[in-house]
């Protein structure tokens, strides 16, 4: 089968990540004697240089990991909640908003991507923080290349940065904005990383004490002053229309660290598939695939009509249910043994026919009654559509350009494996801090201001993200890391890549270079919060003939472009040893690197 690339075979260790820069310092650290949690710490601060456009120091990051020493599995969650001044009340009686803005202060959780990593590191780790974060900084510092897509992304916000966010032009839009090929640096992103290595190395030798004093000068020292005093002092433009200054304080990011918990897990002809919490869309992802335990997917054209209609149809359902029931765990009771019961599964499998079915079916598990807001996401959909057409909102007036996100997967010689998909904290999703280099996230985007709803905002609380990273046993054994950006799409690509994987029998290379689809049959996650029945987008490569039978069964189905579906990276171990890994080749970004 034609491949792009060949997949990356090796024993002492393997890194794919969605950017090549990323990869390389990844496998660096390898060379140099780290482990899989070191590697992907560096690369992880790495992407925040290379693709600021898709993540930052102020954004999210989820981690799965295995540990060879612990013979375990755990998920971190660096998904800070909201804000305690972020209510129902303030947003809605107060401020009169019927849903949070998508850019700006409002939308702003507290950063968890800084004290995953550190989390992650300390308890893993074996490398000190200086060493880890000396990539970030001397790309920072000496400046990093730039891809077309920042250059283009900054265009699209050049009009908002130059009138109403200041130290967002100062920072990107100097000597005119950074051009594609170029070497870009950013200094005060170089200053406040080398400022956090200063504080970690002043309060001792010991690693793990260095690692603590990061944390505390992140959440609890210089970092969290900065972005407390400029939340206070100034009033940013945000998708509403209007100026608002910060909800976030220093005192919620004081009060706040990472957790370890444990992955939810389904068995899936032989492998075990490890996602995050139902605070995460992750367990979507384990209903499609424990509907499709039921059909004959082994006996499908991984490229064929049959396939797409199948895994489209289970898609809808899972999403339907994802909408209706997953919120953060702490606030409400997610039926998840319920919605992953093989009877359960039955039962919503017999929704699935041979026609498209576009009507909006959340199920009821233990017979639990699903709440969403369906119509208001129908209307708002209905008005953004014919905004669009009179030209408002713009994006260049309100900045409401939607960022991406990165994925990095590592496997190392001892056995270990990291699954991470940093996010948020684009530069273009809130105002830059001066003296930090970076801006806040836009993750409490996905809050609804109705407290009865499974996602609905309360203070503390962690919106349900998008970020989904992966990992997979076989027969019980730590088998593969993988993931992508993509938001909504992120557990429908992940889905079809594992089961080209285990049902035709694919590497990951092949599973990631075939054609791929997604639906759109949900609402949105990101503002203004929408929903598109029945739609689904097929990439540009598929024959005729599978468009042409998928729009006869009922499909709102369209054909994109030839390689635009899916950034995917993976990397799995086998039993003899051997480390094999392959990356997304779509955009020309993402590369797998090992020996």
């Amino acid at each position: 089968m034609f491949t792009t690339r060949p997949e990356i075979a090796a024993t002492f260790g393997a890194v794919a990540s969605t950017h090549w820069i990323a990869s390389q310092v990844g496998m660096a650290v390898l060379e140099r004697g780290g482990n899989a949690f070191d590697a992907a710490a560096a690369a992880g601060f790495t992407l925040q240089i290379v693709e600021p456009h898709l993540n930052g120091p102020g954004g999210d990051c989820p981690i799965i990991l295995h540990s060879a020493r612990l013979g375990a599995q755990q998920v971190i969650c660096g998904q800070g909640p909201a804000p305690r001044a972020m209510t129902v009340g303030k947003l809605r009686d107060e401020l009169g908003l019927d849903i949070i803005p998508g850019t700006g202060f409002l939308c702003a959780p507290i950063p968890g991507a800084f004290d995953a990593w550190a989390l992650m590191l300390r308890d893993h780790g074996t490398w000190h923080l200086r060493e880890v974060l000396d990539y970030a900084i001397g790309y920072a510092s000496r400046g990093a290349h730039v891809v077309p897509r920042i250059s283009a992304t900054l265009e699209t916000v050049r009009p908002l940065f130059e009138s109403a966010w200041p130290s967002s032009a100062a920072l990107w839009l100097r000597d005119g904005g950074p051009k594609p090929g170029q070497l870009y640096t950013n200094p005060e992103l170089a200053e406040t990383y080398s400022r956090v290595v200063r504080e970690a190395e002043a309060a001792g030798p010991d690693r793990e004490t260095q690692i603590e004093a990061a944390r505390r000068a992140w959440y609890g020292g210089f970092v969290a002053e900065a972005i407390d005093r400029f939340g206070r002092s100034f009033a940013a433009l945000d998708t509403s229309g209007r100026r608002h200054t910060a909800l976030l304080t220093g005192e919620d990011m004081a009060g706040w660290r990472a957790t370890v918990e444990a992955p939810v897990t389904h068995d899936y002809r032989g492998h075990t598939v490890l996602k995050c919490g139902p605070w995460s869309q992750g367990p979507t992802m384990l209903q499609t695939l424990a509907l499709l335990e039921g059909f004959d997917i082994a006996g499908m054209d991984p490229v064929g009509a049959e396939f797409a209609h199948t895994v489209i149809e289970a898609m809808k359902l899972a999403y339907a249910d994802r909408e209706a029931f997953y919120g953060d765990p702490g606030f409400v009771d997610v039926p998840m043994a319920a919605l992953l019961a093989p009877g359960y599964s039955a039962e919503r499998r017999r929704l699935i026919g041979r026609e498209a079915n576009n009507d909006w079916r959340p199920g009821s598990p233990g017979g639990i009654a699903p709440r969403t807001d369906y119509p208001g996401a129908l209307r708002r959909a209905r008005e953004m559509a014919t905004a669009a057409g009179t030209g408002e909102p713009t994006v260049s007036r309100l900045g409401a350009s939607g960022g991406d996100t990165c994925h990095i997967d590592v496997i190392d010689r001892w056995g270990n494996m990291v699954s991470a998909t940093p996010s948020a904290g684009w530069l273009q999703s809130s105002p830059a801090i001066p003296g930090l280099g970076f801006c806040l996230g836009s993750r409490c985007q996905m809050f609804w201001l109705d407290a009865s709803l499974p996602n609905g905002l309360a203070p503390g609380k962690r919106p349900r993200t998008t970020l989904s990273p992966s990992l997979v046993l076989r027969d019980g054994r730590p088998w593969m890391s993988f993931g992508t950006p993509g938001g909504e799409q992120q557990d429908q690509w992940q889905a079809i890549m594992l089961m080209r994987m285990v049902d035709h029998r694919l590497t990951i290379q092949q599973a990631i270079d075939l054609p791929s689809f997604h639906s759109e049959h949900w609402i949105s996650s990101f503002w203004p919060r929408g929903a598109r029945p029945g739609r689904a987008v097929i990439e540009g490569r598929y024959a005729p003939a599978v468009l042409a039978e998928l729009q006869a069964r009922g499909h709102a189905v369209e054909m994109g472009g030839e390689w635009s579906e899916g950034r995917l990276t993976g990397a799995r171990l086998e039993p003899d040893g051997q480390i094999f890994a392959g990356a997304n080749p779509r955009g020309m970004q993402g590369y797998a690197v090992g020996r």
